[in-house]
């Protein structure tokens, strides 16, 4: 009985432990930036704080220090199994599938493709047309090719356009805003792109056919209205970029190469929930890309690496706050429960939160809805708010001030599209 008894108290003290560090880490996603400031006014200690001034690295930081807490506090074999009881699958997933889809056979295929369609286009210029399908068509099709790779292309193709010098500052956290929510809420046609929807599909039977008649087309909606929008207000700063945007003329690509890139993501995109598969289609992918160098640009492999880490360290913290997260999810009536996921989300992974909510036992269908649409319609609020989201940060930090993105600002630029899918989702 007294052993039993002191293994309770650790898994208390653990579970507040494991609270207090992810809502430190929470403190430090925003706090990032001034870290950055700290390293230039301490330049001895300019490599420490560097990198806990890259937010990428906030999560994994912390999730080490809960590891090593937990090691000291309940023993290093508890500690060891805690780690290795956690599914790393999506942290994984979303490594593999940002190299792929960021490689330049992918990249230059959907330029090309999307360049096609918007020179087509009359009576507006190219640049806009081809921004408008950047931060409308794109996210729309994460449905298909998932919500990560969707944030890898859209980040990719958007950075030269309106991630740059010249356009200011608050335009470009708002551009950041709608990608980010329409990534969040573009998933939700089908039932396996979007990380929040994957997460209840199969317990709830939600199929493809259900979410595109109940979510998709009201996601659809809100992701035009914004794309449009954004779009209008940089018109003239994207007028400019005719002659200066280096994606306007495009290196010939092989068809071949790109369509053996495109099924390979293909692949990936299929074998999402098998890492050992994907992994190593993977590692073949590498050696493809080494035979055909000539064909290549360099791999994002520090960014995806980054990212990997960020929403490993997440699944780790993310471990023990489901104590205080599901009750104060099944307690809430449904349109209370709207809102209040678009507020957990914020500080919490929508897929985290939805897996909490499939755990509920007897939780009704108008539950169900009010969850998942408040969690897809609060993933662009925060860095934290949707996995794709560190994504989408790694590639565009440095079209920003100080090459780092604020939590702040983004949470400003959110705002006005997260009110859009919300109004969409709750009327509709």
């Amino acid at each position: 009985m007294a052993s039993m008894a002191v293994v309770v108290e650790h898994s208390a003290l653990m579970q507040q432990v494991g609270a207090a560090l992810f809502g430190v880490a929470l403190l430090h996603t925003f706090f990032a930036k001034q870290f950055e400031v700290l390293a230039h006014r301490h330049p001895r200690h300019a490599g420490l704080l560097h990198l806990l001034g890259e937010v990428e690295v906030v999560f994994g930081f912390w999730a080490f220090v809960l590891v090593a807490a937990m090691a000291l506090l309940a023993g290093s074999d508890q500690a060891i199994a805690y780690a290795e009881s956690l599914q790393y699958t999506e942290p994984l997933f979303v490594f593999v599938v940002m190299v792929v889809a960021a490689s330049k056979p992918v990249l230059s295929f959907v330029q090309t493709l999307l360049g096609g369609i918007a020179s087509r286009v009359p009576g507006l210029p190219t640049p806009l047309v081809q921004a408008w399908l950047g931060l409308a068509v794109v996210p729309l099709m994460g449905s298909l090719i998932t919500e990560p790779a969707a944030m890898t292309l859209a980040a990719l193709m958007l950075g030269p356009q309106i991630f740059r010098p010249g356009i200011p500052e608050r335009l470009k956290y708002a551009a950041l805003g709608v990608l980010f929510v329409n990534i969040s809420i573009g998933g939700t046609l089908t039932s396996y792109a979007a990380p929040p929807v994957l997460m209840v599909a199969g317990t709830w039977n939600w199929d493809t056919a259900f979410m595109a008649q109940t979510f998709g087309w009201k996601a659809a909606l809100a992701v035009l209205v914004n794309a449009t929008g954004i779009s209008f207000m940089l018109r003239r700063h994207l007028a400019l970029a005719d002659t200066a945007s280096p994606t306007k003329t495009l290196e010939r690509m092989p068809l071949t190469v790109s369509l053996i890139h495109l099924a390979v993501l293909g692949g990936v995109v299929v074998l999402a929930h098998h890492p050992v598969l994907f992994l190593g289609l993977f590692l073949v992918f590498l050696g493809y890309t080494q035979a055909y160098e000539r064909y290549q640009s360099p791999l994002i492999l520090k960014e995806g690496l980054l990212v990997g880490f960020f929403l490993a360290g997440l699944v780790v913290l993310g471990g023990l706050q489901q104590w205080w997260l599901q009750p104060i999810i099944s307690a809430m009536p449904p349109t209370t429960l709207f809102f209040g996921a678009v507020g957990l989300t914020a500080i919490t992974d929508n897929a985290a939160l939805t897996y909490l909510g499939s755990l509920i036992e007897g939780i009704s269908a108008p539950a169900q809805y009010m969850l998942v649409a408040g969690a897809v319609t609060g993933g662009g609020l925060t860095v934290i708010a949707n996995a794709p989201n560190p994504a989408g940060v790694a590639l565009l930090r440095h079209g920003f001030e100080d090459e780092s993105i604020g939590a702040g600002g983004l949470l400003l630029g959110a705002l006005l599209p997260t009110a859009v899918a919300a109004l969409s989702f709750l009327l509709l």
